[in-house]
């Protein structure tokens, strides 16, 4: 039985992370709109993240204000514990 990638990727330590990206309209520089990205990455470097950020400053137009971001580890080691079998209920 394969593992879905998320799951892998949770137990080789990324977490959900969201930030709440506020750029500037290119047409009218006084407004702020508000961008949400939501992603697995990996604290505290926030690898994804970054590249994502270096992707919107060099290609996209809004002039990024200010970014929030909230990372939560889904699955932490003490949490997960391996079994020897499956067992179906019907």
């Amino acid at each position: 039985m394969a593992l879905d990638a998320d799951f892998r990727r949770q137990l080789e330590g990324y977490g959900l992370t969201t930030a709440e990206i506020l750029y500037r309209l290119p047409d009218h520089p006084v407004l702020l709109q508000s961008y949400l990205w939501q992603e697995y990455d990996v604290a505290p470097d926030f690898p994804n993240l970054r590249k994502f950020l270096d992707f919107w400053s060099h290609k996209l137009d809004g002039v990024l204000d200010t970014i929030r971001v909230a990372h939560r580890g889904l699955i932490r080691p003490a949490e997960f514990k391996a079994v020897d079998g499956m067992f179906r209920l019907h």
